[in-house]
């Protein structure tokens, strides 16, 4: 470990290491604090509770999907082929990276409003964080671009509907296929390997042909 790295970067980096190896189970903060080689109580300087810092860490995982939403978008021509590519790209990240995925989409990280800033972990709502720790920003801060992104590429390919509601409608459809095939139950119903590959293609194109109708050249 870099000595030098950042106490903040070196915490999170750790936990990102973590969830992608043994899952959210094992995100404590003495242990992040432990295999990050400072004090237990040294978090805190950056992280006032244990909620803020796993925030932290799935705003990383946020930004790995950004990123990956970038790249295949740019590759894309239109905007129907650009939601394609999106959801691809969607499904395929939470196929990799299935405990990251898990945590990025925890209900209660995302409805963050009270949580992050409050100190519930050194005295209850109100408590004073240790001093040093910065307020950090939502979660939702991460999520929301991305959506309007789906959204925006949506309504470009439907002004007739609402985009947001189709949006929405198209996200949870993509969610319920990254789901489904990573708990076995799509590739057993559709007789398929259970491995990423043409079957999840298949359905993401279904998907985009329920919300925003079939393809016509």
């Amino acid at each position: 470990m870099d000595p030098h790295h950042p106490l903040r970067e070196r915490l999170i980096d750790v936990g990102v290491d973590l969830v992608l190896s043994e899952g959210t189970a094992a995100l404590g903060l003495r242990e992040i604090a432990r295999r990050a080689g400072v004090s237990h109580g040294a978090p805190r300087r950056h992280f006032p509770t244990h909620h803020s810092l796993l925030s932290a860490i799935a705003r990383r995982g946020f930004a790995d999907l950004g990123d990956r939403f970038a790249q295949a978008t740019a590759r894309a021509s239109s905007p129907r082929e650009q939601v394609r590519a999106l959801g691809c790209a969607y499904v395929g990240y939470a196929l990799e990276n299935r405990r990251m995925f898990e945590l990025m989409f925890r209900h209660d990280l995302l409805d963050s409003e009270g949580r992050e800033d409050a100190g519930e972990e050194s005295g209850g709502p109100g408590a004073t964080p240790e001093e040093g720790a910065e307020r950090q920003p939502r979660l939702r801060e991460s999520t929301i671009p991305l959506f309007r992104l789906l959204a925006g590429l949506v309504s470009r390919c439907r002004s007739d509907e609402d985009p947001e509601v189709t949006a929405a409608a198209l996200w949870a459809s993509l969610h319920g296929v990254a789901q489904l095939w990573a708990w076995g139950s799509l590739p057993l119903v559709l007789g398929e390997a259970s491995g990423p590959g043409a079957g999840v293609e298949r359905l993401v194109d279904a998907a985009l042909d329920a919300h925003l109708g079939p393809d016509r050249p």
